[in-house]
Formats: structure tokens, C-alpha cells, sequence
């Protein structure tokens, strides 16, 4: 009974529906299970892996980034509708409550939101490098909590709140190129050995405004890759061009030019969504990433 009592409570802690549902699942908030958190873990390990291995430095970036630095990413231009910021009470005219406990606060008791939650791990990255003279091409990779505003939230499939491994790589046009065609091919590999069957689908989110022309390029060379299972984009392959190194100033040395950049990104709970689909249960998942965490590694 104290088994099917656990399972049922970790089902609910990890059901997200409609906003405004009742309890933080339905906030796209979910609450992971320790087999859950074991199978996020084991699976950042193996992008982490793959990314030391390729001689990426593990890094850990702020949780919080300057709403002004992401509006000179055009964060705000392309992507308002996933914004997320967060600000402090505003105490000048008393501490609010006094008419009991609040279940929201509204915009003039905050003081001015100064701050974000990023919506992808490597924004940070480059913001950290600003004005940066890189002496040789540079691979870094962060596990980030990232946020992004949806219209609904669904179970481990889309989530307000989730975690986001990336492998960025900053240097000339062949080292990016490079370092996301050895990434196509690790997770082609990895995928495969997981039994998973998936397709590599062009993706149109540009880092950059709709109506200009790197809009117009990306239409005409696709910038953004996805990884596709069961409908779901659980990993993706993102080339910036010179975009970030040149609103960032991260240049090669004393190089006029900006560096290129790109990145491949994993999003670790779509990966449990998709892994309880095709094995059912957290133990066979588990056993199942381990074991093609060594088949892949070995095709590759």
C-alpha cells in the first residue's frame, strides 16, 4: 500500500495542466521524483560529458541576467511572449498583507523590474564574455534553469521551469560548423542506440528581428535545428553566425571581426517525457541511457 501510495504522489507532483490549475504542476512547476532526478541527472551527465570531452569548460552562470543586457540581444523584440522577469516589493508604502496572505502582488507594490529569468542557458554565456579578445577558439558548457511564458503547460513536455544543457562553442565559421556537426552525430547516435525514433527538423525562432535581413538569410539557410520524438523538440543544434559576438564585442584577439557562434542544446525534461513513453518505467530508462551512453560513445 506505502508503494502505490509514493507512486500515485509522485504522479501528481509531476502532472502539469492548464494554467491555473490547482497545486505547482499545473504551473508548469512540477516537482521531480528521486528516480526522475537520478535519469536528469545521468542524462546531464552524458551532454556534459560530451562536451568536456570535446574540450568544453564546465561553467556555472548567474540564475538571474540585467533585463537591459537581453534587450541588446533583442530578447524583448523576438521573444515577448516567453518574458519572464522578477522584481522586489516595493516597502515605501508599508509591508504588504495586511489584509491577509497574498496570492499575488500587484504591479505598484514591485519596484521596477530590473532583472530576468533567461529563457535559454546560453545567453548568459555570451553576456559573460562581453568584450572579451578570445586567444583561441573557446567551448563552454552550463546547465542552466531557464523560463519561458506558454500559453498552457503539459506534464514534462512544456514547462515554465526547466532545466537546459548547453554546449556553446565561440571561434572562426569552421570551428562552429565543426563542433555542431560532431553534436548532429552524437545525438543522432545516442537516439538510436535509445531505440527512439526521431527526425532532424529546421526551426524558424531567430535570435534576431523577423523583418531584417539575417531574418531573410535564416529563411534561405536555416539556423536552428531540432531533434524531434514523439512531436517533441527535446534537442536542438543552433548556429548564430556572428550575431551574439558581434552585439557582445567577443572577438579573436585583436581581430576586427566578431567571433561566430553556436550551440547545441538539451532539454532535460523533455528527455524524461519522452524516455517514460517509449520504457514506462524510471529503472528501465535509466538502465537504457546508460547502456547507450556506451553504444553511442563507441558508434561515434
Amino acid at each position: 500500500m506505502k508503494e502505490e501510495l509514493v507512486s500515485v504522489i509522485d504522479s501528481a507532483l509531476t502532472t502539469a495542466g492548464p494554467v491555473g490549475s490547482a497545486g505547482t504542476g499545473g504551473l508548469g512547476l512540477p516537482v521531480l521524483s528521486a528516480p526522475e532526478t537520478a535519469l536528469l541527472r545521468r542524462l546531464d551527465g552524458v551532454f556534459e560529458g560530451w562536451g568536456t570531452q570535446a574540450g568544453a569548460q564546465s561553467m556555472i552562470m548567474p540564475p538571474l541576467l540585467p533585463v537591459a543586457s537581453l534587450a541588446r540581444l533583442d530578447f524583448y523584440d523576438n521573444f515577448p511572449h516567453q518574458a519572464v522577469v522578477v522584481s522586489a516589493l516595493d516597502l515605501r508604502n508599508g509591508r504588504p498583507g495586511a489584509d491577509g496572505p497574498p496570492v499575488a502582488f500587484a504591479g505598484d507594490a514591485l519596484e521596477p523590474a530590473r532583472l530576468a529569468l533567461p529563457s535559454a542557458a546560453c545567453f548568459a554565456v555570451y553576456l559573460s564574455m562581453e568584450g572579451a579578445r578570445l586567444t583561441q577558439d573557446t567551448t563552454v558548457t552550463v546547465l542552466g534553469r531557464c523560463f519561458r511564458r506558454e500559453e498552457h503547460y503539459e506534464q514534462l513536455r512544456r514547462l515554465l521551469g526547466f532545466h537546459m544543457r548547453e554546449v556553446v562553442a565561440l571561434g572562426s565559421r569552421e570551428f562552429v560548423t565543426a563542433h555542431l556537426s560532431r553534436f548532429e552525430a552524437r545525438i543522432s547516435a545516442f537516439l538510436t542506440a535509445l531505440g527512439l525514433p526521431f527526425t532532424k527538423e529546421a526551426a524558424t525562432d531567430p535570435f534576431y528581428d523577423r523583418g531584417g535581413q539575417r531574418a531573410l538569410l535564416q529563411r534561405l539557410s536555416p539556423v536552428k535545428h531540432e531533434f524531434v520524438v514523439d512531436g517533441l523538440a527535446i534537442a536542438s543544434l543552433n548556429v548564430h553566425r556572428n550575431f551574439f559576438g558581434e552585439r557582445c564585442d567577443i572577438r579573436h584577439g585583436d581581430a576586427a571581426d566578431p567571433v561566430f557562434t553556436g550551440c547545441a542544446a538539451f532539454g532535460l525534461e523533455r528527455w524524461l517525457s519522452v524516455l517514460r513513453g517509449r520504457f514506462g518505467d524510471w529503472g528501465a530508462a535509466l538502465q537504457a541511457v546508460e547502456a547507450a551512453a556506451t553504444d553511442s560513445a563507441v558508434a561515434s
